[in-house]
């Protein structure tokens, strides 16, 4: 999966949830934000080790390297155990082979950006994802989106567009590349509930690293390659211990906390990442992508407490 600050698409398991968890009080809501913040250092350690990894593997490899390795880790403990592997029902295949497939795609733009540009720049493309979803959600799910929500994914855009600044002369491919693995994996994401919901988050989890195995299968075929160095196999076994750990902790984080509390807190990761290109790489985020970054992170933080009060108001 790639990196994207929104739930999971694994999503939250599958079952009914405590009162406590759904309205994310008391200390439910402090569990929800210590494991965000596990995953933000997991999430920003699996970025760095992409960008590291770049120098001795090709993008496409990575990312089949990753999932292959969470295939096999993920899917042993199924062999033996048959009342688990009860529990990995497929009742609608070819959803969870599309939304796989989004997430297969989702993550080779992801890596190729992280490799190709600044970190940091990379992963404030990364946050236009939940502006994807909104949209994605108004056409596909018939979910009325009104106009503030319509003002703030307008707004969403324009910082995108203030960093790609098209037309004076710094865009790289990797740019829209990020912008087209936030897509991917809005669709995603947009397909995870009702996958969960009638399978439960393993399958979804599990199908989803089958299905990206497949797709990079072809993609990575004509730059096979393993790790050539101690340095590149150390941070290869950083890689997958990272992507698991941030995929476990997103999906503790959402299921005590509301994602309006998280959200904000999800941004430290900006920071983290920023403060590593600029150490390790000698990165420094120009005017532009500093100006874009904050008005991406507006937008974004205004959607997440828009579907909070619209959630909230549901419910009552």
């Amino acid at each position: 999966m790639a990196t994207h600050p929104v739930p999971p698409p694994s999503g939250p398991p599958a079952g009914p949830v405590p009162a406590a968890d759904r309205h994310g009080h008391g200390h439910e809501n402090l569990r929800g934000i210590l494991w965000i913040l596990f995953s933000v250092v997991m999430a920003s350690a699996m970025s760095l080790s992409v960008r590291a990894l770049a120098g001795e593997m090709d993008s496409r490899m990575i990312v089949l390297f990753r999932a292959a390795v969470l295939a096999v880790l993920v899917g042993m403990p199924l062999i033996p155990n048959t009342p688990l592997r009860r529990q990995m029902g497929l009742s609608r295949p070819w959803l969870h082979l599309i939304r796989g497939a989004m997430i297969g795609f989702a993550t080779h733009f992801g890596f190729y950006t992280l490799a190709s540009i600044p970190i940091a720049t990379a992963s404030v493309l990364f946050f236009t994802a939940p502006i994807f979803a909104t949209i994605l959600a108004g056409i596909f799910q018939g979910e009325r989106v009104g106009p503030r929500r319509v003002a703030a994914v307008a707004a969403g855009f324009l910082g995108a567009v203030i960093i790609l600044r098209p037309g004076f002369g710094v865009f790289h491919p990797a740019m829209l590349a990020g912008l087209a693995s936030s897509a991917c994996f809005a669709v995603a994401l947009t397909m995870s509930r009702g996958l969960v919901k009638a399978d439960g988050w393993l399958a979804a989890y599990f199908s989803s690293v089958v299905v990206t195995v497949i797709v990079s299968l072809p993609l990575a075929w004509p730059v096979l390659g393993l790790p050539t160095s101690g340095f590149g196999w150390a941070v290869a076994a950083v890689l997958v211990v990272t992507a698991f750990g941030r995929g476990v902790a997103d999906l503790l984080a959402y299921r005590y906390a509301e994602a309006a509390v998280l959200a904000p807190i999800t941004y430290l990761r900006l920071v983290l990442l920023g403060v590593a290109g600029y150490v390790f790489w000698g990165e420094v985020p120009d005017g532009p992508t500093l100006a874009g970054a904050a008005v991406i992170v507006a937008a974004t933080l205004y959607i997440a407490r828009r579907e909070a009060q619209l959630a909230r108001a549901a419910k009552t």
